[in-house]
Formats: structure tokens, sequence, C-alpha cells
């Protein structure tokens, strides 16, 4: 009772001290290849894509001002949020706004008080967010139990990309069987880039890690798993848990989990995460549906990546 006691009190005196972080989205279009197959007219933010993860510690108020330098309105949605009493702040357009008209700008007011952990943040406003308007929000906690849990914070972004505007390939989509749809099937982004030039991460022996998965795709799955550690569940979609073994993740569009992982204390081995890109709508094809990604843990630069036995879906424990 006196440990909750001074957190509330800690919570409450932190909150005094809240800051305003102020980010501001220049919205407009990009030619740009983000896969390395196609070039296409995208939409981003400030001239870039992909555009860099928000960071807020809870408590704090953020103020998202979006500026529309597109032909169309356009609305932007924090992905997860509550917006207790200020649904005009939740961007659905349409819904809860008209959306802002081109050449105008508008300022999200989010609050924070009563939320943390792992979001995103896109557009929402026809196709904006899947032709590239969207980011990683990470609410940092303030609880200290929790923050003592781990030692480090690691983000992983996944993004389903197509091979053009998707406004432009509507008709086709309409009108073409799925299994003819192959040649324009979409590519996998990890961490904004290619996935298959996906950046290591790099793991310390002995210390845990919290890995922050956010699946901002709009039409496929993800499986994530790193054979031979163990993932333990702390957060699915901003709500806190107690620790949950898994083996890995199965996640739809729009899902979130952070898991706890700890390095192992040998630097005689480094190891792969695996991303599998998945559908069930469209045919199973080789080299296509499903696709396998990996990306590098690195334990030490001259260490072998260790290989495992192929195991079938069904032995492994997903969390889902």
């Amino acid at each position: 009772m006196l440990a909750y006691t001074l957190f509330n009190l800690l919570v409450s005196g932190l909150q005094v001290l809240a800051a305003r972080v102020q980010v501001t989205w220049d919205v407009g279009y990009l030619n740009i290849s983000r896969d390395g197959i196609s070039t296409w007219q995208a939409i981003g933010a400030n001239g870039k894509l992909p555009i860099p993860p928000i960071y807020v510690t809870q408590g704090d108020v953020l103020e998202l001002t979006a500026i529309n330098n597109l032909d169309k309105p356009l609305s932007v949605h924090a992905h997860g949020l509550f917006q207790r009493n200020s649904s005009y702040y939740d961007g659905a357009g349409m819904v809860t706004e008209c959306g802002i008209p081109p050449k105008s700008q508008f300022t999200y007011v989010i609050e924070t008080r009563d939320q943390s952990g792992t979001y995103w943040v896109h557009a929402h406003y026809g196709t904006e967010a899947i032709d590239g308007l969207r980011a990683a929000l990470v609410i940092r906690d303030l609880d200290p139990k929790l923050l003592d849990e781990y030692d480090e914070d690691v983000l992983l972004t996944l993004e389903d990309w197509g091979q053009g505007p998707l406004e432009s390939m509507v008709d086709m989509l309409k009108t073409t069987p799925l299994v003819n749809l192959i040649p324009n099937h979409p590519t996998v982004l990890i961490n904004g880039i290619n996935a298959n030039l996906s950046q290591p991460i790099r793991f310390t022996p002995g210390r845990r890690y919290r890995l922050r998965v956010v699946s901002m795709s709009f039409t496929y799955w993800f499986k994530v798993r790193l054979p031979g550690h163990t993932m333990q569940v702390i957060e699915a979609d901003g709500i806190y848990s107690q620790p949950s073994a898994v083996d890995g993740l199965d996640m739809c569009p729009g899902q979130r989990y952070s898991v706890i992982i700890t390095a192992h204390d040998s630097l005689k081995f480094n190891h792969a995460l695996n991303v599998t890109f998945y559908s069930d709508f469209i045919p199973q094809t080789p080299g296509f549906n499903p696709l396998y990604h990996q990306v590098p843990i690195v334990y030490h630069d001259n260490a072998p990546i260790k290989t495992f036995t192929a195991i079938e879906d069904h032995e492994v424990k997903w969390a889902d």
C-alpha cells in the first residue's frame, strides 16, 4: 500500500512537470523508392520517409501540427489513444472531423496522463496512411517497477509497402482475381527500410531488452520469432500484463507488443530475428506469400549465426 501511494505521489508530481512536446508534420508528396523495387509518389512528412518515431513521457502533452500540402483533405489519428473528452482530436476523417483542407493546418493536442506504452500515428483520410504517412509513437513509462524489468529499449516497426499509390490501383484490385495480383504484391519494410537491408540489433550478454514491435501494416500479418530466446510479453496494444512467456508474436495490422528478451551470457553465436510476412486471403505463392526476412541479432561482430532446426507453426507458442 505504501509503495502504491508513493508511486501515485510520484506520478502526480511528475505530471506537474510534464512537458508540451511539439511536433510538426509538413505533409506532402515525394517520389521515393523505399523497397529498392519501384519508385512512386508517396506521402511523407517534412520531405522524409520514413517519418521518425515520436517519443514522449507519460503525462506529457503532445502537440502534433499537421500542415497539409496535399491536393486533398488530410487527418491524423493517434492509434490506441483513448482521447477521453477530446474526440475532436481523434483524427478519424469524416467521423470526428471533416479533414484539414489543402494549404491549411491543424494542431492535434494529445494528452498522455492516463496511458503509456507503444502506439503509432497515421493518416486517417482515404489512402494516405497506406501511401506512407505513419510513424511509431512511444509513451515512456513512469512506473519504476516496470523500468526495473529491462535495461534497454528497442523499437521495431513493420510495414507493408505497395508498388504504387493505392488509389491508382483500386480499379485493378476490384477487377483482378486475387491469384493474378502477385506481380503487385507488397514488400516489407523493417524500421522504415527494405527488409533485406535490415540493420542489426546489438545484444550485450546478460542484458534485458524491451523489444517494442509495431505492426504498421494495413493488409498483411507478421510473425516475429527469435529462436533460442524466450519472449516475455509485458504489453499488448498499450495494456500491461503479467509477464507471459511465448516463442513468438503473430500480429495483425495495427497491433503492438512489448516483450522482454534476456540476452545470452555468451558471445559465441549471433542470432537472427525471423520476420514472416503473410496473408490468408491471397493464395500462397513461393517468393511472394509468405515472405521471409531476418534481422541480425549481433553479440559479436565475428561470431557465426546460430542455426536451429525448423519447426512447424503449430509447434510454436504464439502470442496472438
